[in-house]
């Protein structure tokens, strides 16, 4: 059984300590640019969308990969991005329909639950990311959440 990352947006508050731990732990300081998460602000409205990889069983970011730098690792099945093999075409980047993968240094990165430990869950007081087994997070109330967030998303570029 995988877990997912599960996100409850009514809960976030905008303090944005997922972006913060989570640039330390990946990239080795405080820098939110080199976070796996970001949190997605609609001031007007008061709503935070804490935004990380989907896992999207089809991984348009995997099959666009023309490198081959993108996998789903068979045990855990988040999708991975190998950093070794990434040839920095950003076609990944593209392919994503939610824009959860960033070029940081050169290379491609994106949410990969920290092996299991998310840090970003450890340390979101208010509860709105939790861990937990995939099958408390189905397909339809993420797809929900996805469809909300493109849909927010959307308004904020017109």
């Amino acid at each position: 059984m995988s877990n997912a990352l599960i996100v409850d947006p009514e809960k976030c508050t905008s303090c944005r300590l997922c972006e913060l731990v989570c640039s330390q732990r990946n990239a080795g300081a405080y820098r939110p640019s080199s976070s796996r998460i970001e949190v997605a602000v609609r001031v007007d409205e008061a709503i935070y969308f804490p935004m990380a990889c989907f896992q999207c069983d089809d991984a348009p970011c995997m099959t666009e990969c023309s490198a081959g730098a993108i996998v789903r690792d068979p045990v855990t099945k988040v999708v991975k991005i190998l950093e070794e093999e990434c040839n920095e075409c950003r076609v990944c980047e593209t392919a994503c329909p939610y824009g959860v993968i960033r070029f940081v240094d050169g290379k491609a990165v994106k949410c990969e639950h920290c092996g299991g430990d998310p840090e970003c869950v450890r340390f979101c007081v208010p509860g709105a990311l939790r861990y937990a087994p995939a099958e408390e997070w189905s397909v339809p109330q993420r797809q929900s959440y996805a469809d909300r967030l493109r849909q927010l998303c959307g308004e904020a570029r017109s």
